[in-house]
């Protein structure tokens, strides 16, 4: 490709998620999920890590230990492996948002909900 042929073309880096230690990754599946307004996950843990991006709606975000932090479309989120994340919450507008599960050949992804 030409440099003109790219002309216009702008890349943004909407996050940058370290992955310590690096996971074997074999393949992603992505995921569109939707929560109704008002809708609280709850204290959960994944299996793997989630990477993923709002498309509609605002949640409340919250890894445990860490301010909470309001997405809205665009906006990028990280749930590292085994890491207690205290709020996905779907604030007052129903949410969709992509998922991307990062996975090995025969991993399926899975969700903890500690009771403490």
């Amino acid at each position: 490709m030409t440099k003109d042929r790219l002309s216009g073309l702008t890349r943004t880096i909407v996050m940058n998620a370290e992955l310590s230690p690096a996971p074997t990754v074999e393949r992603v599946e992505i995921r569109r999920i939707h929560m109704p307004a008002g809708m609280i996950a709850g204290l959960h843990i994944h299996n793997g890590p989630v990477v993923g991006s709002i498309v509609e709606g605002s949640v409340a975000y919250q890894i445990e230990g860490e301010p909470v932090q309001i997405l809205a479309p665009g906006d990028a989120f990280f749930e590292p492996e085994a890491v207690r994340i205290a709020r996905f919450d779907a604030l007052d507008t129903d949410v969709t948002f992509l998922a991307y599960f990062l996975l090995t050949t025969d991993q399926e992804p899975q969700l903890e909900f500690p009771t403490a």
